[in-house]
């Protein structure tokens, strides 16, 4: 499999898993059908959206290609039509947002890579890609965003982006390093999540501890 294919499998993968998190999140606020279509698809694409017109990849692909709108769908369809099994995941939103947030990450460094960007550039890109959408989610269902909590996030992402990017400047097996980077990441996130591993915090003494997500 080419980068570019690899590429744009990782990219559609991320945008149904991130789909199914702002879907799910969605519902669990009560909102209509519209509603979740725009909060599942912001989720999806909206970090990449972020990415291309940086990069100038013009129209961005998530407004370009409608194969990106139709994974969102079928995320919201599958979320409302199995919610109920849904539900049974230990919270959905995070599992689904943690699939996302790895493979997006690499996807994004991948595409700027591909594109010319330097190593800098694309590690930047990539955690943008990762953690736009979940951003954009948390602001129009008017939550704090997670990346300017204290939880480990926006920091696995950055780790995925380090290894497929030093991978790559190091002309390591590019075969392998998507993979590896992925794992890393997911690992990171659901090991912080378990053992409640945090960046430290600066709040006083008697601020109030944030919210857990959803």
């Amino acid at each position: 499999m080419n980068g570019h294919t690899l590429f744009f499998v990782l990219d559609l993968t991320g945008t149904f898993a991130f789909a199914i998190s702002g879907a799910v999140a969605a519902k669990q606020r009560n909102l209509d059908l519209f509603g979740i279509v725009v909060i599942a698809y912001s989720v999806a694409c909206g970090g990449g959206i972020v990415r291309d017109l940086c990069i100038g990849a013009i129209p961005p692909a998530g407004l370009a290609n409608w194969r990106y709108l139709v994974a969102a769908l079928v995320a919201v369809l599958v979320t409302l039509g199995a919610y109920s099994q849904v539900q049974r995941l230990n919270q959905p939103v995070l599992l689904f947002d943690t699939i996302g947030l790895g493979l997006f990450a690499v996807s994004g460094a991948q595409k700027a890579l591909l594109h010319g960007c330097n190593a800098e550039v694309a590690i930047l890109l990539g955690t943008t890609t990762a953690v736009g959408g979940g951003v954009i989610r948390d602001v129009l269902l008017t939550r704090v965003p997670v990346i300017l909590q204290r939880e480990i996030y926006a920091s696995a992402a950055l780790a995925a982006a380090v290894i497929v990017v030093g991978a790559d400047a190091l002309n390591w097996g590019t075969d392998w390093s998507p993979w590896v980077a992925m794992a890393v990441c997911f690992g990171l996130r659901y090991l912080s999540l378990h053992y409640h591993w945090n960046l430290p915090t600066y709040a006083g003494a008697n601020a109030k501890k944030p919210p857990p997500a959803d």
